[in-house]
């Protein structure tokens, strides 16, 4: 077989490896990200895209984790889908409902947590998904959005905070 057919199988496999091992992360990430199925659904499948156009750039990243790379494309194909002038009309209500009826929360307590980070502004929703739902590192997230370390965790405890206020009749308000 020549070379290059056989450096296009090794891709495949490999991204069929991704797709079976990150995938769900990946969908649920856009989900809560976007709230909107349909457009979460669309935005694993530019994921996986463009993980398979830039896996050379992959193999040559030191230290770095596949989830973490993965989900760095997730998050920026996510930003890119909130600038997006369809997002600007999304009924973030009827977002809310779909959402809820497609991730798996058991209790009304969790329901009602869910429709608060929804509803933090974005920097910090990010931090708290990735580190609470997606179970990452300040390290991991730091690399996933380029920012610092120190950033993250200030943000973390920000969002923490707000959530915080929020729960015992606040709002989210505090920048």
């Amino acid at each position: 077989m020549d070379n290059a057919v056989m450096q296009n199988l090794a891709r495949e496999q490999q991204l069929e490896q991704w797709i079976v091992r990150y995938g769900n992360t990946i969908l649920h990430t856009c989900i809560i990200y976007l709230t909107d199925i349909g457009q979460a659904e669309d935005a694993m499948q530019d994921v996986f895209l463009k993980a398979w156009r830039c896996m050379h750039q992959f193999e040559g990243r030191n230290g770095c984790s596949e989830k973490t790379w993965l989900m760095q494309i997730t998050i920026n194909i996510c930003h890119d889908y909130h600038r997006s002038k369809w997002f600007k009309h999304v009924d973030t209500a009827k977002a809310l409902y779909d959402v809820q009826t497609h991730v798996d929360v058991v209790s009304s307590e969790d329901r009602d947590l869910l429709n608060d980070i929804f509803t933090l502004p974005i920097k910090y929703k990010q931090v708290i998904l990735l580190y609470y739902y997606q179970e990452m590192t300040l390290k991991e997230i730091a690399e996933v959005l380029n920012i610092s370390r120190s950033t993250i965790h200030h943000r973390l405890q920000k969002a923490q905070e707000m959530l915080k206020r929020k729960l015992i009749g606040g709002n989210l308000d505090g920048e």
